[in-house]
């Protein structure tokens, strides 16, 4: 493993001139509330890691920089493909606490790259981690959460038996392990994991669950048909004790809970997620007696004919989440102004399949990305692969620009992250 000097101090971002503390600071409104220099006005560029394809262009994974600067002679147009070798199943990414590191993660052979953005529009590979799954026992990298001077990494399974049993790593910021944490398989706990959410005023970290090596590594067709595969999916969400990274209570949530998303109002104390089997919104908050609970407070299109929800994006107000139904390729905004009773309010096809959704922190631009996993994508002409950009007015996504990533001979376009230009003033307080 290459080494760093260490990557920048911590960036608690917690302290505010004697507001309420809470995770009240994103960009894209989605990231770990530890992140510094955040973008609230106009991003500059959207990294978007993209699954490499057998014969399309160098069949590489790579990150894919676009220039999303509406006044740039660049705008929409791709400015840089950095391929990093192979097709692992690239999947997600997440900032480092200082946001001057990506980490991006392979679900299939469990590599994690850095990219340094001191560049943004020009990012360097600078670390590699090819051992995760021999020093971790787990397999499929895939949430990455800055914590101060730390990343998490959420694993979907493990290398004994590829089930949905895994855990949480925790890396220093120079790539280096410093502990493993199981997710809990007693008190109701299945042991699978996805997301991670952590609300640090209330030392509270969630943690959801999805599926194992064997499912997102098979044929979507072949899944779905096969009763005994189709039983091993998550029905869990656990509650944890940030601080000392214990668990501390199992929530029942069938049907595959997967992005969590607390509300960024700091007055608040609630998080929603959306499972991908059941089709609903579930709320997480404390009861009465300051118990966490867990309860589906919405449905997502028609759950009878399993839309398959997908990413979710909280608006930075708390007022209203997009979702994103991967089968139909249509995304959802939801009223959550009361999140004990969301409400659809706006729908709209954005292609064949869609997966994931990005906005901006004043909520005026939207941003989806295609692909879900290699084998679970559209065949054929209903394959669609790309990125689209929309400006949102309160009442109607606006198409900006798309940019085909098969055209293009790009890949499979999947997890996106906003950076901004280097010497701009333009980052957050």
């Amino acid at each position: 493993m290459n080494k760093l000097l260490h990557l920048g101090a911590c960036a608690l971002a917690l302290a505010v001139s004697g507001a309420a503390i809470g995770p009240v600071f994103a960009d894209e409104t989605c990231n770990s509330p530890f992140i510094s220099s955040l973008i609230k006005g106009q991003e500059r560029y959207l990294h978007v890691w993209t699954l490499g394809v057998v014969g399309m262009g160098d069949e590489s994974d790579k990150l894919v920089t676009i220039d999303v600067a509406p006044t740039s002679a660049q705008y929409g147009k791709v400015v840089n493909a950095l391929s990093v070798g192979g097709r692992g199943e690239a999947h997600h990414m997440g900032f480092s606490d200082d946001r001057r590191y990506l980490w991006a993660g392979r679900l299939d052979d469990n590599k994690i790259f850095v990219f340094d953005l001191a560049d943004p529009a020009k990012p360097k590979l600078v670390i590699t981690i090819a051992d995760f799954a021999a020093k971790t026992g787990f397999v499929g990298p895939h949430t990455f959460y800055a914590l101060p001077g730390r990343m998490a990494v959420q694993a979907l399974s493990n290398s004994k038996n590829h089930d949905g049993v895994t855990g949480i790593a925790v890396f220093n910021n120079a790539g280096e392990l410093l502990s493993t944490h199981p997710m809990p398989v007693t008190d109701g706990g299945d042991g699978y994991g996805y997301d991670i959410g952590i609300n640090p005023k209330e030392n509270v970290m969630l943690t959801s669950s999805f599926t194992g090596w064997t499912n997102y590594m098979m044929d979507m067709g072949k899944l779905v048909k096969d009763p005994e595969a189709m039983k091993h999916f998550g029905n869990t969400m656990a509650v944890w004790d940030f601080k000392s990274m214990k668990p501390e209570k199992v929530l029942s949530v069938p049907g595959a809970p997967l992005e969590i998303r607390w509300s960024l109002n700091p007055e608040d104390n609630w998080a929603v997620t959306a499972t991908a089997l059941t089709s609903k919104i579930v709320l997480v908050k404390q009861d009465s007696s300051g118990q966490w609970q867990a309860k589906a407070v919405a449905d997502i299109g028609d759950p009878s004919k399993i839309p398959l929800p997908v990413d979710i994006s909280i608006s930075a107000d708390a007022k209203h989440l997009w979702v994103n139904t991967f089968m139909d390729g249509t995304t959802h905004l939801f009223d959550i102004s009361n999140p004990e009773a969301p409400k659809e309010v706006y729908t709209k096809k954005i292609g064949n399949q869609v997966n994931m959704v990005s906005q901006s922190y004043d909520g005026k631009r939207v941003y989806f990305t295609t692909s879900l996993l290699s084998n679970w994508d559209m065949k054929g002409d209903k394959d669609d692969q790309f990125l689209k950009a929309y400006d949102w007015d309160g009442k109607e996504l606006v198409e900006k620009f798309e940019v085909d990533f098969a055209a293009l001979k790009l890949g499979r376009a999947h997890h996106m992250k906003f950076s901004a230009d280097a010497q701009k003033a333009d980052l957050g307080d």
